[in-house]
């Protein structure tokens, strides 16, 4: 589900910007999202880059920190995009345009396996995000040895 312009956070974008540099691989990262949304990330993390670069010292410090791969640079980017993002609403636009791309390329695991014998009865639930869980029953009925798959 691609969420709305509007819900897209300075905290989000620049989660979303640096994921590459967060995975503890890019194996990982693959699996998650599409080719077209990793590129996409890459043009965020460089927007945020030649637009937060030189506002301040800590600032420049948490952009590199941020891609080595350390999660608590983030807060410090968030807030200084936040301002920015309230200053100029066409970069806000901008940047939130290319977030919900990369949002729209989120690869969603959807293959489950439950084997269930004996006439019993399982139960299945995702959470795609705090709001939609997809819940299902499952009943199958063998008697004896489990089917042969």
């Amino acid at each position: 589900m691609v969420e709305p312009l509007l819900n897209l956070t300075a905290s989000v974008i620049v989660n979303l910007a640096f994921q590459k540099f967060l995975e503890s691989g890019a194996g990982e990262l693959g699996k998650k999202f599409t080719t077209d949304a990793i590129a996409t990330m890459d043009t965020l993390r460089k927007k945020l880059w030649q637009r937060l670069t030189g506002k301040s010292e800590k600032l420049d410090k948490a952009l590199s920190q941020a891609e080595e791969g350390d999660r608590g640079a983030l807060d410090t980017i968030a807030k200084n995009l936040d301002v920015v993002m309230d200053d100029d609403e066409s970069f806000a636009t901008e940047i939130k345009t290319l977030a919900q791309q990369i949002q729209a390329g989120k690869i969603n695991e959807n293959s489950q396996t439950q084997n269930i014998y004996e006439g019993g009865t399982g139960f299945q639930s995702q959470a795609k995000d705090s709001a939609t869980v997809n819940n299902a029953k499952v009943i199958h009925q063998y008697y004896g040895n489990p089917p042969n798959t």
